[in-house]
């Protein structure tokens, strides 16, 4: 069996998720399927005994949709990242020396990203020797790996089509509207009589209806083989019905009895144009998570430094082998995984576990790659690399959790499986009526009205009804500091139950402070505190940072340091002046005879209030202690008390200790704490919630919760944390208050009324003329439908929708009353 993920396109909505997704289940040889409509991307698992990627891209293509499979490297190019080329300058240096290579057939350099693409003839030279010529001349070449090939050709793929919809969308906005312009000589009197012209009308209308709204005619298709209805159905059997009714019109004005003619160019036109307006801002939107993924595999080093055969290599990344002997210099990132052989030193971990502080490392101990070391160096045996280690996995998470995330079933499509085929039977009975029944010529008047009720029954205001609504909430958000990504993130937003906060430096401002001085020996706290200040001022370690920033903040002076000496693990030792201060744990002051019992209590109370203390002794003597910890943001507790308002559950997800995680809790007013969570736990975690039936938004902004962002149905990120927690969420806050999160939740709610409201007046007035278009007033008055009748309820409801949708812009979020300073952990 083989588990594989492959970029999929041509995906616009749920129906296509479902199409997709069964036709892939259904095919004999592959186990499973999950289809992702925001990644882009299916998941498949299969037997590769019964059949093949190729094989099963047969199965997607037939169905409508297409795969992206990887492409095997040719055996004459090679792809380098080029370290260094960062400049038209450097650029041309390695344009220069693969001009004087001899065997390098061609070559394409792209500067921006440091890339470059590589044909030789390898009968004449080498990978390595190309690779060593570059090398030699200051820059520093990496191989590329398949999956970074497939990601770059993935990405050329999405931004070709992109380029194609806008070009659509473009073409079609300026056709609409030269057509609107002469269809309506009664409100556009200056319109040129060319553009006028019912012939001139058509040939502006024809590319727009085959060439723009060729999608929607092959999405209706797909949908047909599956005995399905979409708004693709609706949208191509409306705008077919007017064009083709208006076509004929044009060219054979005779078959239309009395005043029934008219033209429609312009209603095929205009709704198309909107469509794919709607279409190109969803597609900005999709692929996001698959951003994520490359930021999360742009952590890693790219090179790492390796002893072999008695020296120390500068290897890639990919040919770092397990039990190779890495070294690690201070501020350097950790390349893979392993186990401390030789040295000690503190690494930054806060990329794996949001943790501010960071964890002393010394033998034996195990190190995590893309986590940073600090000022100490040291050596460590390399245990898990490639696909193996903590990062890779953690992209793996994602990948599965944007696999396994149901799409959304949109309103406009809910509605359109059952108004299509209701639409359809009634037009159906329509003509079958006036054929048998109808006056001569029966069969004329049969077809007119038939055309007539397909019509009537695709306004306008069906492209603006969600659309619109989206537009003016999402441009809402952003100027309150909401950017949401897309219309999916806005419309999920109104279901939520619960909300899951991450802990550090989401709920919390992800630093240290000091919140409590306790003096034992006679100092004052502005003394104690001012001496360990200074003596801590040499010191990189955040506790000893969050010192100095509390002294620096009550304007104390720190008087200069003569001798300072840092000891791995234990704390710190400085001479001030004649005073000797010793600032760390029990262990430090054991080994100087200091006794730390008459504080002991003390430190055990801070331990149990989740905070972490350290010892001070002055001259040989006991000083006092400092408790340092993480304290809470401004608007942690109204965020939260707002949610519990909204009769919304919170919880809180965090790696941190559960004492320290249950302190915090109490003091925002979450009752829910999960603790001592891994990274690779934190989707689990969601996906229990949502196992319950649970419609979960997760809050975070470190890397480690980009599984969670992805998992839960709304991803909400803090616009201060990572780049890779803002790509996977669906939603990011740009200011640093949670209550912005409330406020996204409030606004998707109104949006959704909103967008309800506009779906019934997109089609109230069209649908209460169907049966005038099917021909009910005949009978009693003579009379059928006029064009003028069915141009007058598509501007009406078009006009309803706009206006309302507008409302939104006046939305306003009322927050509870602050809650006070922040608090402290």
């Amino acid at each position: 069996m083989e588990k594989t993920t492959v970029p999929i396109t041509g995906l616009t909505c749920a129906s296509c998720v479902r199409r997709a997704e069964t036709a892939l289940r259904e095919t004999e040889g592959v186990e499973n399927a999950t289809v992702n409509l925001a990644a882009q991307s299916t998941q498949i698992e299969f037997d590769q005994s019964k059949i093949d990627l190729k094989a099963i891209r047969a199965v997607v293509k037939d169905a409508g949709y297409d795969l992206i499979l990887p492409e095997k490297r040719a055996r004459n190019e090679l792809h380098l990242s080029v370290l260094g080329m960062d400049s038209p300058k450097s650029g041309g240096a390695v344009d220069n020396i693969l001009k004087s290579l001899d065997g390098v057939d061609s070559f394409d350099l792209n500067v921006s990203f440091e890339k470059a693409r590589i044909k030789f003839d390898p009968e004449v030279i080498r990978e390595s020797r190309i690779k060593d010529a570059i090398k030699d001349a200051g820059f520093r070449p990496i191989a590329l790996s398949d999956s970074e090939l497939a990601a770059d050709r993935e990405q050329a793929i999405r931004a070709s089509e992109l380029r194609e919809l806008n070009l659509k969308l473009t073409g079609s906005a300026v056709g609409a509207l030269l057509i609107m312009i002469g269809s309506m000589p009664e409100i556009f009197p200056w319109a040129p009589a060319l553009l006028q012209n019912h012939y001139v009308l058509a040939i502006l209308a024809t590319p727009i209806q085959f060439w723009a709204g060729r999608q929607f005619y092959a999405g209706t298709w797909s949908a047909a083989k599956h005995g399905l209805t979409t708004m693709d159905t609706l949208i191509a059997l409306g705008t077919s019905a007017a064009y083709f009714y208006s076509l004929t019109f044009t060219f054979a004005p005779e078959l239309f009895p009395g005043d029934l003619g008219g033209i429609y160019f312009d209603t095929s036109a205009a709704v198309i144009a909107l469509i794919l307006l709607g279409r190109s801002l969803e597609a900005r939107a999709k692929g996001r998570a698959s951003d994520a993924i490359r930021k999360l595999l742009g952590l890693r080093a790219k090179t790492a430094r390796v002893e072999r055969g008695g020296e120390e290599l500068d290897l890639p990344l990919e040919e770092v082998a397990i039990n190779d002997i890495v070294v690690v210099r201070p501020g350097e990132k950790i390349p893979v995984d392993g186990v401390v052989v030789e040295g000690s030193s503190t690494v930054d971990e806060s990329m794996l576990t949001g943790e501010s502080l960071p964890v002393t490392k010394r033998l034996d101990d195990e190190v995590v790659g893309a986590t940073t070391n600090g000022s100490g160096s040291f050596k460590f045996r390399a245990a898990r690399v490639g696909g193996d280690t903590v990062l890779a996995q953690i992209v793996r998470m994602v990948e599965e959790a944007q696999g396994s995330k149901a799409p959304i079933q949109r309103l406009a499509d809910i509605i359109a499986s059952y108004f299509v085929p209701g639409v359809m039977v009634i037009a159906s009975s329509t003509f079958l009526t006036w054929y048998f029944f109808g006056p001569e010529p029966a069969l004329t008047f049969a077809l007119l009205n038939f055309v007539a009720v397909l019509i009537i029954a695709c306004p306008c205001a069906l492209g603006l009804a969600t659309p619109t609504a989206i537009m003016v909430g999402t441009g809402r958000g952003a100027e309150n500091g909401i950017l949401i990504k897309g219309g999916e993130a806005l419309e999920t937003a109104h279901k939520i139950t619960t909300v899951v906060f991450d802990k550090t430096g989401t709920l919390t401002k992800g630093e240290p402070a000091v919140t409590d001085i306790v003096s034992s020996g006679g100092l004052e706290d502005g003394t104690l505190l001012a001496l360990t200040a200074a003596a801590e001022k040499g010191s990189e370690h955040p506790i000893g940072e969050a010192i100095v920033r509390a002294a620096q903040a009550q304007d104390l002076e720190l008087p200069p340091v003569t001798d300072f000496e840092a000891l791995t693990g234990h704390g710190i030792r400085a001479q001030i002046g004649e005073t000797a201060v010793a600032i760390g744990n029990s262990t430090l002051l054991e080994g100087l005879g200091i006794d730390s019992e008459p504080l002991k209590n003390r430190i055990d109370e801070f331990s149990d209030q989740g905070k972490t203390a350290v010892y001070v002794a002055v001259d040989g003597r006991l000083a006092g202690a400092i408790a340092v910890a993480d304290t809470i943001k401004e608007h942690s507790r109204a965020a939260v008390a707002e949610l519990h308002m909204l009769g919304i559950k919170v919880a809180m997800l965090t790696g941190d200790n559960a004492r320290t995680a249950t302190a915090i809790a109490k003091e925002v007013g979450i009752d829910t704490v999960l603790a001592e969570v891994l990274p690779g736990d934190k989707a689990d975690e969601i996906k229990k919630l949502q196992g319950d039936g649970a419609i979960v938004a997760m809050v975070g902004d470190g890397i480690n919760d980009a599984p969670a962002l992805v998992q839960a149905d709304v991803g909400i990120a803090v616009g201060t944390g990572t780049d890779v927690a803002i790509e996977a969420s669906d939603i990011t806050l740009i200011r640093d208050d949670l209550r912005l999160a409330v406020e996204a939740i409030s606004l998707s709610k109104r949006t959704i009324k909103t967008i309800k409201q506009n779906l019934f007046w997109a089609f109230f007035y069209n649908t209460a003329l169907i049966p005038v278009a099917a021909g009910v007033l005949y009978p009693f008055t003579g009379t059928l439908l006029s064009p003028m009748f069915a141009g007058g309820a598509m501007a009406v409801s078009s006009l309803t929708v706009v206006l309302n949708s507008l409302r939104l812009k006046r939305a306003r979020i009322e927050h509870l009353p602050s809650a006070g300073p922040a608090g402290r952990a």
